[in-house]
């Protein structure tokens, strides 16, 4: 699966962040949020989304191989990871974070509930092998 923004559908509403905390943290923060969104003003309803794309810049600096390829995400093994942040600073989308609450970084897991309940699609998983939204 891979995931995928439509920046034109986004109406910057944050839903995508509230399931986001609630999924990964089980708590209604959005400022914790494993995506972004970033309104390009001054144009009105411009907005970008920054999402994990699994490229794997993360796993390629980690220098204990603490992020590995799990069924199609890059995870962090928070046991293994010594925090050297080096992942952080090599992050080409800015996605990989730093939680004030760990002292590990957190990465998207591609589990999809941003997609499943934005109310204008602008995330969508998409099955790779079939090319078409799921």
């Amino acid at each position: 699966m891979e995931l995928r923004a439509i920046h034109t559908n986004c109406s910057g509403c944050g839903v995508c962040r509230q399931v986001c905390t609630l999924e990964n943290f089980r708590e209604v923060n959005p400022a914790k949020s494993l995506l972004k969104i970033q309104g390009r003003f001054p144009s009105p309803g411009d907005y970008h989304i920054h999402i994990c794309d699994q490229c794997g810049a993360c796993a390629e600096v980690c220098p204990v191989e603490a992020i590995q390829m799990v069924d199609g995400a890059y995870l962090v093994d928070q046991e293994e990871c010594v925090a050297c942040m080096e992942c952080v600073a090599a992050c080409p989308r800015d996605v990989m974070m730093v939680h004030p609450d760990r002292e590990e970084p957190v990465k998207c897991s591609l589990c999809g509930k941003c997609a499943d309940l934005c109310p204008r699609q602008a995330l969508v998983l998409v099955d790779e092998n079939q090319k078409k939204v799921v």
